[in-house]
Formats: C-alpha cells, sequence, structure tokens
C-alpha cells in the first residue's frame, strides 16, 4: 500500500494511525455477511492485520487505475501499485476499521452476531428452522435481521418467499421443517440469480469495475405493486414491513 486517504468520518473510527499501514501488503480479500476484509500483510506477523469495510446503505466501492480527484462524498482511498480503491458514501453509513485480525477486537465483535452464509453446506431447512423457533416475528423481518442467515436484503427476501410459496406477514415461528427447506432452497436460488446478473441496480448501484446489476430485470414481485403475478395473474401487492416496503402474490404465498 503506497498512500491511504481518509475523506470525513464514517461511522466508527478508522483505529489505527493511517501512516502506520503504508508499505503493508494487500492480501486476498474475502467477504463475511455485508462486511468485506481487506488483509494487509506485514514481514513481521505481529504487525499484520487488515482493514474490515462496510457499505452501510448507501455506500460503494470502486477500483480504478487512477481515481479522479475526491468529492464531497468521497471517505476513503486506498493506493496501491496496481490502482485505487475508493469507498463512496452520501450517507456516510459505512465504515472502515482497522483489527489485527478477524478473531481479534474489534472486528470478532462486529461479526459475532452475523448468522450463516446461504452457500454454506451447513445452511439448509434445519438451522433456518432452529433460528426460527420462538420467533414472533414476521417471517420477513426475522429473514432481514442476518443472525439466522446473511444476505438476504431486502430485494432478495421478497423474491425468496414468493419463490417459496410463503406469505411475508406469517410469524416466523410457524414456519414448518418442510417450508424452511423450500425457504432454505429459495434463498440459494435467487442469491445465485442475483450474483450471476451482477446485483441490483435499482437507481445508482454498480459493482468495484463500475457496471450496473441487471438483476432487477428478474423480479417476481419487487417493484412491481399493481402488476399481474407472472404465474397465475394475481395483482401484486405491497405492504410496509418495519419501514421497508414488502411485495408478494396473495394468491402463490400461503400464511
Amino acid at each position: 500500500m503506497l498512500a491511504l486517504r481518509l475523506g470525513k468520518p464514517l461511522r466508527w473510527p478508522l483505529g489505527v494511525d493511517a501512516a502506520r499501514l503504508v508499505g503493508l501488503r494487500v492480501g486476498p480479500v474475502s467477504r463475511r455477511g455485508k462486511y468485506i476484509w481487506l488483509p494487509l500483510l506485514a514481514p513481521l506477523p505481529e504487525d499484520s492485520g487488515g482493514l474490515l469495510l462496510h457499505l452501510g446503505m448507501s455506500g460503494s466501492l470502486a477500483f480504478r487505475e487512477h481515481q479522479p480527484p475526491p468529492g464531497p462524498h468521497d471517505h476513503f482511498d486506498l493506493l496501491t501499485d496496481r490502482g485505487e480503491l475508493r469507498l463512496n458514501d452520501p450517507r456516510r453509513f459505512g465504515a472502515v476499521v482497522w483489527s489485527p485480525g478477524l478473531e481479534s477486537e474489534p472486528a470478532a465483535k462486529l461479526l459475532a452476531g452475523l448468522g450463516l452464509e446461504p452457500f454454506d453446506p451447513r445452511f439448509d431447512g434445519r438451522p433456518l428452522k432452529l433460528g426460527l423457533s420462538g420467533r414472533r416475528v414476521a417471517i420477513k423481518q426475522a429473514l432481514l435481521a442476518g443472525d439466522i442467515v446473511v444476505g438476504a436484503g431486502n430485494i432478495y427476501a421478497c423474491e425468496s418467499l414468493f419463490l417459496a410459496g410463503i406469505d411475508p406477514r406469517t410469524s416466523a415461528q410457524k414456519i414448518s421443517g418442510p417450508r424452511c427447506e423450500r425457504l432454505a432452497k429459495a434463498l440459494r436460488e435467487v442469491l445465485g440469480a442475483a450474483l450471476a446478473a451482477g446485483g441490483t441496480t435499482l437507481r445508482d448501484f454498480k459493482d468495484a469495475h463500475g457496471v450496473a446489476g441487471s438483476f432487477q430485470m428478474q423480479a417476481q414481485v419487487y417493484g412491481r405493486e399493481g402488476e399481474p403475478c407472472r404465474v397465475c395473474g394475481t395483482k401484486i401487492r405491497r405492504i410496509v414491513q418495519g419501514q421497508r416496503s414488502t411485495f408478494f402474490c396473495p394468491t402463490c404465498q400461503k400464511r
């Protein structure tokens, strides 16, 4: 790493003197839930660590050979000999935090409450059923919490519940074992399709190389209020759950 620039403060402070990170080597990038782990390696292991990044509600990362001059919403630039990584976040809900490792504080604390990854071989109807047990909230809200399974954001939760045939208003604790199996499978199918499509672009989302996603073109219910269901023809309904829009088919999805 050649240099690190910080703009306006984000959700949490960096937690280390930025000058200390200059000269460290960027290692293999990984992800846990909505967090991105950027390891920074030193000749001595005890000097190594990494940056834990979170994009918040509106953040985005862009990697280019040369970035334009930073604007008011560009809060983090990491310059390497292969290009420059920039975090843009208009709302500043995102974060860039130094941690000695994923098993050390603060990373360990931030990641402790995350559920299974949807493509983890251990994730199927059994841990989903166990996680939903005793929860009286609606199944849509339980999926968004992120402590049972990660990655099921608002759009993908709506689409997965449609694919599984489950009404989003159903109490989480009432979802049976077989329905949990269908829901787990639906989550993997929907998220797999979204990854293949490069994500979802409703307004201004682009990936790190500036390419917009196209999954919204495949959506069965999300954003289609009043339009006919592509399966049965019933008009798609929209309700609000936890201040988030929920879209569903009242015929195909059962309580």
